[in-house]
């Protein structure tokens, strides 16, 4: 099955929403927002959070698989459905977000989340700054920086 990528449309909402909202929920079980947050609530956020400050691509075959948000270079956002984890989705996505930033990305992640943390060093993103997360979260963060090196090219 091919995989691609695309830019997201509003008839994309649903599918993505649903993938964002069943990720949070399946990753972030030490963030309390997360674990009373309806689907409902879910999609308010990620209108106003998400769709109106980024640039959002989504990855499909026969379906969405993950999306990833960009504003400028930095990865405001990139999660891939629970149930396609680990069948290349993601690397696909931050190959794009790459591709659309090639002199490099910034992102920060929650430093309890290991998955994303160990994903985006084996991608060559380097942990530069460690901190808290804003309101409402107020979590350990870390920051991390992607600079294509030479030997990327």
């Amino acid at each position: 099955m091919l995989h691609t990528i695309r830019k997201y449309t509003q008839s994309d909402r649903a599918s993505v929403c649903a993938i964002w909202f069943r990720s949070g929920r399946d990753e972030y079980t030490y963030l309390d927002d997360w674990l009373t947050l309806t689907e409902s609530e879910a999609g308010d956020l990620f209108d106003r959070l998400i769709v109106d400050k980024c640039q959002v691509w989504v990855a499909e075959d026969t379906e969405i698989a993950g999306f990833l948000a960009m504003n400028d270079s930095y990865v405001d956002r990139l999660y891939v459905d629970p149930s396609k984890q680990r069948g290349g989705w993601g690397a696909l996505l931050l190959a794009k977000a790459k591709g659309l930033c090639p002199s490099g990305l910034e992102l920060h992640t929650h430093q309890q989340n290991q998955r994303a943390r160990n994903f985006y060093e084996k991608h060559g993103f380097r942990a530069v700054r460690f901190g808290l997360s804003p309101p409402p979260e107020s979590a350990p963060d870390v920051e991390y920086h992607w600079r294509r090196r030479l030997d990327d090219v």
